[in-house]
């Protein structure tokens, strides 16, 4: 275990403390999160700069008033920026709130953009605007390559009604697709930091086909109770980072899903949510290959689930070479669970032989409380048993004072040093393969 260079556990368990006593009764609202995660403060950037290279939205007919459709000017500004041969940067000032309509934004653009939000864009509120549109999109980033995007302010979904229609919250509507906020599609060398987004209509930060991005200073909320408002799913990307955010919603606060491989998640705060999720993968039958995840520094509070990798039955492919170190949970549901029966559907799901491989997963320096009995739970495929599990001073109690259990099926792994609940790994060492984790290779994407 010497090959490990993190710094010290009980060091970081120390500060995780100071932490979560700044996040007790943050989740309420959005404006709780300030001690935790200070954005930049962006003062009224209305005056014109002398450089050509700075374009603001108010300049191409926008109103920021939150009334006008400020869509046609966004749309006008950027096509204004893509086309110069220096880099450029398109400001929505401070003060203003921008009523944007759902938006393609294309690339390849000729030089490098920062796109500086730095007041508040807000979307429709009525799901009829999206009638003849793609139900799935409202900020639409399209193949622009060395994009950044930030600026301290806010971007705000404007969900609830969308909620409100959910099958997920009423189950007499009918199941209908929901837009993600944000999506950024085969973007390459892409930095998304210091913004707020709240209340996604779906799903908030959607990153797909992408390669080299990097994620920080973000504070993503949505209320518990909000249907598949994920804070950041990542799909088909290599060469992901995510770091020093806090993601508060009523999904996964991270969900990696497709193909996905070299994504590190380090100092992150989830809850309420979901906790953080490998899947679910192989859905419809599907083949999938998951690989070289880590997430180092985490404190999860109030979710239903902690570190999770689920998947569903009849699917192919892979998740390999997955490590979860340094996390404290605070009363969280089934803080370590890998699910291979998982089915989120309204009708039971059939039993099929077909599943995903899961093998080579590393849980190090998990501390903290269970909301419920079974504080470790391995539920793996009767015919592609999880192998190569490994558990290493894993102390997790119960949050109501009772005993803490494991739960294993077809688990086959190994445990190194104190593991509360003790560990329930069936005994087969022929299937045992788990070696010392090594830090995983981030630099060579």
């Amino acid at each position: 275990m010497k090959q490990l260079k993190f710094c010290s556990f009980s060091t970081f368990f120390i500060v995780l403390i100071h932490v979560l006593v700044c996040l007790s009764a943050s989740l309420v609202s959005t404006e709780g999160f300030d001690s935790l995660l200070e954005l930049p403060h962006s003062g009224s950037n209305r005056t014109r700069s002398k450089s050509k290279r700075v374009i603001f939205v108010g300049d191409f007919g926008a109103k920021g008033d939150g009334f006008n459709d400020d869509t046609e000017a966004f749309a006008n500004a950027w096509k204004k920026a893509c086309s110069f041969p220096a880099r450029t940067k398109i400001v929505f000032s401070a003060g203003y709130t921008f009523l944007i309509h759902p938006i393609d934004i294309s690339g390849p653009c000729k030089s490098r953009l920062t796109l500086e939000i730095s007041g508040t864009i807000v979307a429709p509120k009525d799901p009829d605007v999206w009638k003849g549109l793609n139900r799935r999109r409202w900020l639409y980033f399209n193949r622009v390559n060395h994009l950044t995007v930030q600026g301290g302010g806010t971007i705000n979904g404007m969900g609830q009604e969308w909620w409100s229609r959910s099958c997920k919250i009423n189950t007499t509507n009918p199941c209908r697709h929901a837009p993600t906020a944000i999506t950024f599609h085969k973007c390459k060398n892409l930095k998304v930091q210091n913004l707020r987004v709240v209340n996604s209509q779906q799903m908030h930060i959607a990153f797909t086909n992408c390669l080299r991005v990097v994620i920080s200073n973000l504070k993503v909320i949505a209320p518990a109770e909000s249907p598949n408002t994920d804070g950041i799913h990542i799909s088909a990307s290599r060469g992901v980072e995510v770091k020093n955010s806090i993601v508060g919603t009523g999904d996964d606060c991270i969900s990696i899903v497709g193909n996905s491989s070299l994504i590190r998640i380090r100092n992150f705060a989830c809850g309420p949510g979901h906790g953080i999720s490998i899947g679910s993968l192989g859905k419809s039958n599907s083949s999938v290959r998951i690989h070289d995840i880590m997430v180092y520094g985490a404190l999860i509070s109030n979710t239903q689930n902690g570190v999770r990798i689920k998947t569903w039955q009849g699917g192919s492919g892979s998740a390999t070479n997955i490590q979860f170190l340094d996390v404290l949970m605070k009363n969280v549901s089934n803080p370590i669970i890998i699910d291979q029966y998982y089915c989120d559907s309204p009708v039971p799901c059939a039993n099929q032989t077909s599943a995903v491989k899961v093998e080579n997963i590393t849980f190090i320096h998990i501390k903290g409380t269970s909301a419920t009995e079974e504080a470790i739970k391995f539920a793996c495929s009767d015919d592609s048993p999880c192998e190569g599990l490994f558990l290493e001073d894993v102390q997790l109690v119960s949050h109501s004072g009772g005993i803490a259990k494991s739960f294993c099926w077809e688990a086959y792994g190994s445990s190194v040093g104190q593991v509360e609940p003790p560990p329930c790994f069936a005994c087969s060492e022929g299937l045992i393969q788990q070696k010392a984790p090594s830090n995983l290779a981030f630099q060579s994407f």
